[in-house]
């Protein structure tokens, strides 16, 4: 018997490894903007994931200190297929400000 999307069980956020938290960078010509002139990288989390969660699976993977972090809720677009109406996924998009002399190698 399958199990529905929502019955499906989450990790608690305090025992998810750093991986799990950050999902993956964001790339796009505004966030490579940030990248070079601001030192902001932006990354897709976990929903659950919470701002002390998000700085320290950063520090941990890259070793750098985040001065600050800011969080968006980026809610899925309504999506047509013919007469079919959907959405696209919500996700949670983390603006990360790292410390003068620290980054990290997104792009590669």
């Amino acid at each position: 018997m399958k199990r529905s999307v929502l019955a499906r069980k989450r990790i608690p956020v305090a025992t998810m490894e750093p991986f799990r938290v950050v999902r993956r960078p964001h790339v796009s010509e505004k966030t490579t903007d940030l990248i070079q002139n601001h030192n902001t990288y932006v990354f897709e989390v976990d929903p659950e994931a919470t701002k002390t969660d998000i700085r320290e699976a950063i520090s941990k993977i890259w070793d750098v200190t985040v001065e600050s972090i800011r969080i968006i809720n980026v809610r899925g677009k309504a999506r047509r297929m013919g007469r079919i109406t959907g959405y696209s996924r919500s996700w949670k998009k983390a603006i990360v400000k790292l410390a003068e002399g620290d980054g990290i190698d997104v792009l590669r």
